[in-house]
């Protein structure tokens, strides 16, 4: 997979070796000079431009693409490299880091984003997740908020607490992912007991992540 990045920071840097470990080619695109520093990151190419320049994206060959990501620390800039990735370019799948909170709103379809980053969202559900048990977590909204991955850690008085996964009857549009249990991911399969601690990850269309929230709390 060939992913372009636009900034060079310590966020695009850090995707960028992230993805270059698994074997994907990453193509790392800086306006600024003093954060071109080739040498950080060097399985990775390089190109000194403005991602917000067409003529910049035609010489790197964002058409090539199949992923993009805007990572810089300012959310204009974000946006319109998002744009002109998805309406010049036709690129399959828009990444877009927000710095600002306030600016959520503006980072969906119309600007050509499929998935919007926020750093401060991200870490407060971390945090929400670290600490609470029996309580729905959403981790990460999908597709423009048409869907969510949630996440509920299991309470020892669970009413789920050891049936097995088949007598979960989720309703149509989620699906359960993944059970992580004590540093283990474990495939969920039907006859797989549930325990309490059990971390269980699901995929929950928007239409029905208030049903599945009222099933796996038990109410």
């Amino acid at each position: 997979m060939r992913v372009a990045i636009a900034g060079a920071g310590a966020v695009g840097r850090s995707v960028a070796q992230a993805l270059l470990a698994t074997g994907h080619r990453v193509l790392l695109i800086e306006r600024d000079r003093p954060h071109f520093r080739p040498e950080l990151v060097p399985d990775a190419d390089w190109m000194l431009a403005d991602a917000c320049e067409l003529d910049a994206l035609r010489k790197a060959g964002i058409d090539t693409c199949d992923v993009v990501m805007a990572a810089t620390g300012d959310d204009k800039s974000n946006l319109v490299f998002a744009l002109l990735s998805k309406t010049e370019f036709s690129v399959p799948r828009v990444v877009a880091r927000v710095n600002d909170p306030d600016n959520q709103w503006l980072f969906a379809q119309p600007w050509g984003v499929d998935v919007a980053v926020s750093t401060p969202t991200a870490v407060a559900s971390a945090v929400e997740a670290a600490v609470t048990v029996g309580q729905v977590v959403r981790l990460m909204t999908l597709q423009q908020g048409q869907g969510s991955i949630i996440e509920l850690t299991l309470a020892p008085d669970s009413p789920l607490a050891g049936s097995p996964v088949s007598a979960v009857a989720l309703p149509s549009g989620a699906a359960l992912l993944a059970i992580f249990r004590a540093g283990t991911v474990l495939t969920p399969e039907p006859g797989l007991a549930l325990r309490g601690g059990d971390e269980l990850v699901l995929a929950a269309a928007a239409g029905v992540e208030d049903a599945v929230r009222r099933l796996l709390r038990g109410d």
